[in-house]
């Protein structure tokens, strides 16, 4: 493959996963009435399910059994479901409390915060132009905190959670549907001990609120799946400085969403914040764009 010739059904698989992420804060608002515990309690229990039949329908509990029995990779990944939960948590948090910018905020951060992870933990070498993108990062990140009065915690939480969920799965060599299986095993026992305390005390939203909140509930676990397994399928068919164009789109669409749907307020101070992020991730785009086309040559 080269900077020239892309792959049109790699390309549209995955920016059809971003496009969903980009569009998934729709999806919670219809059950932001549900505490955010409860709500990814309910996303473990069902992605496992839904996962778990993938997984049979291909004939995969080979490689399953195989993740499950290596000890390193299992370490690894109860680290992963830690970090994806409250990912999740936070995500789903935020988006009930009208902070959709924020959650878009850390996922612009996010990719350079995979820089500085691959430089602290993988040793890897950063151009100036990926050096004055994360100067640029952290003056955006300050500017939103002196100006606003607080860290924002969420965008960062977001972003660094995320970043660290990605390292931890690219060490681990473990397919991305049965490395989501594992880590809904390892969250089950108390996503479902919650749940089922929840029924007994009658203190949940399951069976309380009609019928489609609870449909909401249970497609939980394919609207987490779908997306990763279209990003999957795009993944292995187009370049990766492709992937970091696309990924692009869910905090764009969702910035998109706050403002014009739900009429978050996008004050100054957010717009001097984006426009430093912006600014750092066009030079990085730069960057992997000429690098791509002098791999190619």
């Amino acid at each position: 493959m080269t900077a020239h010739k892309i792959d049109r059904t790699g390309a549209a698989y995955a920016a059809s996963a971003y496009i969903v992420w980009g569009i998934i804060p729709i999806y919670w608002k219809q059950i932001s009435h549900v505490s955010a515990v409860e709500i990814v309690a309910h996303r473990i229990v069902w992605t496992l399910a839904f996962t778990l039949a993938i997984i049979l329908y291909r004939n995969r509990l080979s490689h399953l059994w195989a993740a499950l029995a290596r000890p390193r990779s299992l370490a690894a990944l109860t680290a992963s479901s830690i970090l994806i939960a409250v990912n999740w948590g936070v995500f789903i948090w935020a988006v009930g409390a009208n902070r959709i910018i924020e959650t878009s905020l850390g996922y612009y951060i996010n990719p350079l915060v995979s820089f500085v992870l691959g430089v602290l933990v993988l040793k890897e070498k950063l151009t100036t132009l990926q050096k004055v993108s994360i100067g640029l990062a952290v003056l955006g990140v300050a500017n939103q905190t002196i100006t606003l009065g607080f860290l924002p915690w969420v965008s960062l939480v977001l972003a660094l959670s995320f970043g660290v969920y990605g390292l931890i799965r690219k060490m681990v060599s473990v397919e991305s549907v049965e490395g989501l299986t594992v880590e809904t095993m390892i969250l089950i026992p108390a996503s479902a001990i919650y749940l089922v305390y929840l029924a007994a005390t009658d203190t949940g939203a399951f069976g309380k609120f009609g019928a489609l909140n609870d449909v909401y509930l249970l497609l939980a676990g394919p609207v987490t799946a779908v997306p990763l397994l279209l990003f999957a399928a795009g993944a292995r068919r187009i370049p990766l400085f492709m992937i970091g164009f696309l990924q692009y789109f869910a905090p764009s669409i969702s910035l998109m969403l706050a403002v014009f749907m739900y009429g978050e307020t996008f004050t100054h101070a957010h717009a001097i914040t984006f426009a430093l992020i912006w600014s750092a991730l066009a030079l990085v785009s730069f960057d992997a764009v000429r690098r791509e086309r002098y791999s190619a040559a």
